[in-house]
């Protein structure tokens, strides 16, 4: 089963929960999904796939929200 991680902007408390679970709330309000890691290497069809996990990565191409 996928999990997601959600961290509470107000106090930092971090939360699992199954993706088909709804947004957990914290301190009066919805938490946040935690971001994903920057990615540390790019995709290579040469490389070796037994020593990169190759997980989900923010690859940093995607507009960042203004506040």
């Amino acid at each position: 089963m996928c999990e997601v991680s959600y961290k509470c902007s107000a106090c930092g408390r971090v939360v699992s929960v199954a993706k088909t679970q709804p947004v957990p709330r914290c301190c009066g309000k919805e938490m946040e999904a935690e971001p994903l890691p920057y990615c540390t290497e790019a995709p290579n069809p040469e490389m070796a796939r037994n020593y990169d996990a190759d997980e989900p990565c923010d690859d940093g191409t995607v507009p960042k929200k203004s506040e």
